[in-house]
């Protein structure tokens, strides 16, 4: 993954969260502009910072890289959620996640 590949993925979760770059700078205990930094390119986080990224984001950093996945935390929860469901429940959840994915 390139720099500005990480960049787009970064902005993309974090909106996905619904937070500023500004309140996730802070939460994650960086400069009020870090976030913003790294989404403009201007910097790239430390390996040490990116874990706390992830964990902020509540994605594991293989779901972060993972660009398929567009809303990794989303995606973990239906996850959970499914789980226990019979053969009949899951068959129309599958058949509903088609066509909503089709439009």
């Amino acid at each position: 993954m390139e720099q500005k590949e990480f960049s787009l993925r970064l902005s993309q979760l974090r909106l996905n969260k619904g937070v500023s770059a500004r309140d996730m700078s802070l939460s994650i205990g960086q400069s009020p502009g870090y976030i913003n930094n790294i989404e403009t390119g201007v910097n790239f986080p430390s390996m040490t910072v990116f874990f706390y990224i992830c964990e902020y984001l509540g994605v594991t950093p293989m779901e972060f890289f993972d660009l398929d996945a567009k809303n990794p935390s989303k995606e973990k929860e239906l996850l959970s959620a499914v789980k226990g469901l019979n053969g009949e429940n899951l068959d129309h959840l599958i058949a509903l996640a088609k066509a909503l994915k089709a439009k």
